[in-house]
């Protein structure tokens, strides 16, 4: 079967301001990725991760190396392979004075949809993506989960049979978090190809199939999320808490009676 993402020593330098230097951003990076599967990408700020994902999907220049999408060169063929592949970056693309129909409406058309199956599209996506009840208002009012669900609709209005998200639950509180998760398994579920770049080891372990860690521009460890634990700690331990906990205690008091931090506090912080 055709991998539905492949790199082969990819690799990105960028100028060092003022220094006459350059910065070795990515560094041979080679990567092969299944049809159909979620792919996690982690590394810490600064490691490669978006440099990688905006080369894949054709929004910069590759600087060395090769990299292909469904088959398709990205360097070669860039405009065929937008066609295939849908993209939900950090910041979003969403117009908050529109409301989330007319966004869809307008990302189903710019696609080349006609208005009747842009219209029809648009359902489709918001009920999977649990979209109906706000949708006919304006998305400056809407909430941060309801707004990343959105932004992950406009990417797959045009059915991409790759789907790139950047840290797509950057930001949002545990519940809504989780909630984002349940969608995202559903979108692997229809057949569609995730890759997954996230700061969170928990987001990782819980929807993707395998993953890679990058760091300093090379990936430094690639397998299931399973293979990657049982490297760094081979025998399984198991603890049993007999700590006292107040009847009708929340997670968070759990967490802060363990740990002396606030859940809330924990998922600030970014691994």
């Amino acid at each position: 079967m055709q991998a539905a993402i492949e790199a082969v020593d990819l690799a990105k330098t960028f100028p060092a301001k003022g220094k006459g230097e350059v910065v070795e951003a990515v560094r041979g990076v080679n990567l092969s990725i299944s049809q159909g599967e979620i792919f996690g990408f982690l590394g810490p700020n600064g490691a490669g991760k978006t440099t990688c994902q905006r080369m894949l999907t054709t929004l910069l220049p590759i600087g060395s190396g090769t990299a292909r999408v469904v088959g398709l060169d990205v360097a070669r063929d860039p405009e065929k392979v937008r066609r295939h592949i849908g993209a939900v970056g950090q910041l979003g693309g969403s117009d908050g004075a529109a409301t989330g129909r007319e966004n869809l409406m307008l990302s189903g058309r710019l696609y080349g949809l006609s208005k009747r199956d842009a219209r029809r599209k648009a359902r489709e996506v918001s009920e999977l993506l649990d979209l109906g009840e706000p949708l006919d208002r304006v998305v400056n009012t809407w909430s941060g989960g309801q707004k990343r669900r959105l932004e992950i609709a406009l990417g797959i209005m045009h059915e991409p049979e790759v789907l790139f998200m950047d840290e797509p639950s950057t930001g949002l509180d545990p519940q809504n978090r989780a909630n984002l998760w349940t969608h995202i398994a559903r979108l692997k579920e229809r057949g569609m190809t995730i890759f997954l770049t996230t700061h969170y080891l928990e987001e990782a372990d819980a929807l993707a199939d395998r993953l890679a860690i990058i760091d300093h521009g090379e990936i430094v460890a690639e397998g299931t999320p399973e293979e990657l634990k049982r490297q760094v700690s081979p025998e399984e331990v198991q603890r049993r808490i007999q700590r006292e906990v107040p009847s009708g205690a929340t997670l968070d008091d759990v967490f802060f009676k363990i740990c002396g931090r606030r859940l809330r506090d924990a998922e600030s912080l970014e691994v």
